[in-house]
Parts: C-alpha cells; structure tokens; sequence
C-alpha cells in the first residue's frame, strides 16, 4: 500500500526515537521525506533512507530559531515541492520540576519545543494552501496533565491550542491540523535511566490500563492515519496515544475500589 506516493512529509526531529519511525514509515508508504534535527546523527539517517531508495532531502537545524528554519525549510521545498503533510514531532525537557526550572531552561523548552513548531508550520504552509494537506503535531499527555517537566508541559499544552487555531484558520484552503499526546514511549531518551534503574518501565507499567507503555510505532501509526485520506473529516482533534493513561487513575482505582483490577 502507498497511500503517500507523490506525496512530501516535512518531519521534525527526524532522528530521534519516535521522528525516525515516522519517516521510516511515511518512505515505506512512497513519501518523499524532508528531515529536519538538531542532531548531527540526522546525516546517518538520510544516507540510511537514501540507500533504500526514499526521495530525501534533510538540515540540521535548532528548530528555536526562525531564520534558520525558514531557510532549511526553502532549502527542502526546492529539492521535494511543496509539503502535503507537516509533522511537528522535535521535543525535549530541561527540568523535571519547577524548583530545577530556571528563567533560561523555560525560555528554550518553550522555545524548542512550541515555537519551534510554528517556525516550522509558519514556515511550509504558504506552500500548501494550494493544494491543502495535512499537519499533525506531537504534544504529551503532559500537556492535559500535571505529570512533571513543567516547561515542556507548558509548551505542550500551547501546542494543543495551536493546533486547534491552526484547524480553524486553515481549514478553508483544505488544511487539517491534529495534535497526539502521546504518554510514556520507549524511545533511547530512556536508555540512561534504564541503566540506573533496570525496571523502571516494569514500575511505570502499573499506571497504564493496557499494562505497557508504547513504541514508535505506536505514535507512528496514528500518524500516518491523520495525515491520510482515512481521516479526511478529523481536523482539530486531540488524540492521546498512551496506553490508557488519560483514561482515569487505575492505581488510585484500586486502592479506592479494594479491588484488583
């Protein structure tokens, strides 16, 4: 099946755990694919989709800053056209509570992880009010809830209004804008906690109804659905992706219910 053949995907932070399989699964479905990171492994990704035969054309970029996003993205839309579908996926956290939270780690969690996002949507969508498209955006389930990364979380809950702004605005010129909050995703972000604590996702697993947390693919999927004809009447739907999580409380429900659930 190649429901994007012809099609172009700007995706951000392309090289990390949840960007580099959505991209891997947009080429596998006949996208061309404009990759944008911060991080210098991003050179070894495109050589890896290039050899497998996906149209490609990548920068390293802080997505934070404006002028360098409008001219990676003019750099890309030269060698792919005109985007079909954005994907704002780049995210990071600086600070795990507020009380680690300085002036400078807010501005750059808000900066990278929200208006980063704008510079790139702001950036791509002139290009596709012609032939309308499809953006979807990777907030968190920290967005909708006080869960820690307080910066980031903040940022993430900008992104949903945005999103909504976005799906109200543009609709007119065929445009859909959908956001995912995805919860817990096994991704190398953990790998360094997992070394201090081997079973941290055995212990975060009790949170989540479906008693896993999810995998790239997971998000990618969900991905690839909005940005498809299958979801040609969603715009500006908020969609968690996260094992249940959002659902209710289950610790709390057992604890309150003396029952085991």
């Amino acid at each position: 099946m190649n429901r994007f053949a012809g099609k172009s995907a700007l995706i951000t932070g392309a090289a990390g755990g949840i960007g580099r399989e959505i991209c891997l699964n947009f080429a596998a479905e006949g996208a061309k694919i404009g990759a944008i990171d911060r991080d210098d492994k991003l050179s070894e990704f495109v050589e890896e989709l290039r050899s497998a035969g996906t149209g490609v054309s990548a920068a390293i970029c802080d997505i934070g800053d404006a002028a360098a996003v409008r001219d990676a993205v003019d750099g890309i839309e030269k060698d792919l056209g005109a985007f079909d579908i954005v994907v704002n996926n780049a995210g990071f956290s600086g600070a795990p509570v507020l009380e680690q939270t300085t002036a400078e780690i807010w501005a750059s969690d808000i900066n990278g992880n929200l208006n980063g996002a704008y510079h790139c949507t702001s950036a791509a969508i002139e290009g596709m009010k012609e032939k309308g498209g499809a953006i979807v955006n990777i907030s968190s389930i920290n967005g909708i809830a006080a869960l820690g990364d307080p910066a980031y979380s903040a940022a993430k809950a900008g992104l949903i209004s945005y999103t909504k702004s976005l799906a109200i605005e543009y609709g007119r010129f065929g445009i859909r804008a959908n956001v995912i909050c995805p919860g817990t995703v096994r991704t190398p972000i953990w790998d360094h906690r997992i070394e201090r604590e081997p079973e941290i996702f055995e212990q975060l697993v009790r949170w989540y109804p479906l008693k896993r947390v999810a995998d790239p693919i997971d998000i990618a999927r969900v991905v690839m659905f909005l940005a498809s004809e299958d979801a040609a009447a969603i715009t500006g739907a908020m969609l968690p992706v996260d094992c249940g999580l959002s659902a209710g409380n289950i610790v709390l429900t057992r604890e309150l219910t003396v029952t085991d659930l």
